[in-house]
This record gives C-alpha cells, sequence and structure tokens, in this order.
C-alpha cells in the first residue's frame, strides 16, 4: 500500500508541475501577445508621443538611436543604427507613472513615422517614483484642486501700471506647495506675459555686500496663455517643492512683461505658514 501512495505522489507532483509550467508560458505568451510592435528604419526617423513627459528610456540594443525631441519632454526619436538588426526592445517610464514596452522590429519600406503612444503598449500604471522625482500626474490632479478651492486668502499683492498680482490661496500637500496667483489687467493695453519667477532673496542688502537670491523652479504651472488681455483677469496656480522662508529673507514672486516696463514683485515673508491650507 506505502508503494502505490508513494507512486500517486510522485505523479502528482509531475503533474503540478506540468500545469504550472504550461500556465506559466500562457502568461508569458500572453504578454508577448499585448506588447505593440514597431516598425522602425535607418533612413526614415520614427517619433513615439507620449501624454506626459518620459522620464526613464531604455532600449534593449546598441542597433537603435534614440534621443528625446529638442525642446519637448514627451517626444521621442528613433532610428535604426545599422540595417536589418535583430529584433529588439523599448521601454518607458513616464511622469503620469506609467511603463511603456515595444517591440521594435527592422523595416526601412514601410516604418511607423508617427505615433501617439498613448494607452499603447502600457505594461505597468503603479510606478513609484522618489521623493526627488514627484509624479506629475499627481501634482497636476492637485494643483486642479487647489485652483477650484473656494477658500481665498487676501493681503499678498501689488499694484502698478493698472496690473495687479496677487496671492489668493497657497496650498500643500505633502511636500509640494500650490501658489493660486492672480493677475487683474486693468489697463486699455493686453499685457503679454515673458516672465514668472518665484526666489528667495534678502530682506534688506548691507553696504558692500552682494545680495544672494535662490530662484525655485516651478515642478509644475496650470498657465496656458501668455497674453492677459486689457480689462480681464487671469489665475493660474503654481505647483513647487515646499518653501522654507528664513527669517531675514524673502519669498519673491516676480512678474516681467515681454518687450515691456510693467514689472511687478510680490513679497512674502516667514508668516507664509499662516496662509496656508491643506488641499
Amino acid at each position: 500500500m506505502k508503494k502505490y501512495n508513494l507512486i500517486y505522489l510522485i505523479s502528482f507532483c509531475f503533474l503540478a508541475i506540468s500545469s504550472f509550467a504550461q500556465l506559466n508560458n500562457r502568461k508569458t505568451n500572453s504578454n508577448a501577445d499585448n506588447l505593440v510592435n514597431l516598425n522602425i528604419g535607418y533612413s526614415k526617423t520614427t517619433s513615439l508621443v507620449f501624454p506626459y513627459a518620459i522620464k526613464s528610456i531604455d532600449k534593449g540594443s546598441p542597433d537603435i538611436i534614440m534621443q528625446k525631441a529638442k525642446g519637448v519632454e514627451n517626444i521621442l526619436l528613433l532610428k535604426a543604427n545599422r540595417q536589418n538588426f535583430a529584433q529588439t526592445n523599448l521601454t518607458i517610464v513616464t511622469a503620469d507613472s506609467r511603463l511603456y514596452v515595444f517591440v521594435l522590429n527592422y523595416n526601412d519600406d514601410c516604418p511607423d513615422l508617427n505615433v501617439n503612444a498613448d494607452n499603447l503598449a502600457v505594461v505597468n500604471d503603479d510606478i513609484l517614483f522618489s521623493k526627488e522625482n514627484e509624479n506629475q500626474k499627481k501634482i497636476e490632479q492637485f494643483a486642479a484642486l487647489a485652483l477650484a478651492k473656494k477658500k481665498k486668502i487676501t493681503g499678498i499683492q501689488r499694484s502698478k501700471f493698472d496690473i495687479k498680482l496677487s496671492v489668493s490661496g497657497i496650498f500643500i500637500h505633502e511636500d509640494v506647495m500650490y501658489f493660486r496667483l492672480v493677475i487683474d489687467n486693468n489697463s486699455k493695453i493686453n499685457y503679454e506675459l515673458d516672465q514668472l519667477r518665484f526666489f528667495i532673496r534678502d530682506k534688506k542688502k548691507a553696504k558692500r555686500t552682494a545680495s544672494q537670491e535662490i530662484e525655485i523652479i516651478p515642478l509644475y504651472d496650470s498657465n496656458s496663455r501668455n497674453v492677459i488681455a486689457a480689462k480681464s483677469e487671469w489665475t493660474a496656480v503654481y505647483a513647487m517643492p515646499k518653501v522654507i522662508i528664513p527669517e531675514k529673507k524673502y519669498l519673491t514672486i516676480q512678474l516681467i512683461e515681454k518687450n515691456g516696463q510693467r514689472q511687478l514683485e510680490v513679497d512674502i515673508n516667514n508668516n507664509l505658514t499662516k496662509k496656508i491650507s491643506a488641499i
């Protein structure tokens, strides 16, 4: 009886191992079937357009040449480094926490010249970024919440040349701060925005001592236009890393007109924390 039980046990183990191998093989084949194939050529350039900025790129072979399009963060240019290369792959992580995987094939006659990658080849949409590399999509979502918040603050503003720059809200989520800014153009001339800068600077400049300014680069801004029409109002949210203002310094928001003299500055002291609201 023990002999037969041992035979049954061995047979069951072989059957389980065989079934697991078949299941694993089916999963592997299924994943391969879901990957998007791209044809690229040696004499033509393929453009891959993503909905968000590209954060990481890895190619499976040196036979592929790739680079971001000049001046933009969400377009990748691809070309074969040699003709008839062996099939390889391309892996890309974008700022909205998505992982894309493409299979690259050589075809100089009919390459894919312009590919919109939105919802294509997404194999994972839950990438975790480090603290230094915040998830852009989440920042945009919280910026939209800050823009829609009804709670307003007063007293942080500056008016000149019939232009008023004011901070109507300061919000925070985790280690990102969101500044809601309003520009009122009460003049009869359009205001063409050239720059809107944030920097920490000294309250007073001592004689024979250079004033130190530390610029803070926004992580994101909701500004979609550069011209504030005459007799109109403009509102936008700027997201930036958490700001700590030393006692003898200001956070300055500087508004600069393109080809014009109408420049405004708003200074915020270290009482900033009293005006911050959680999103």
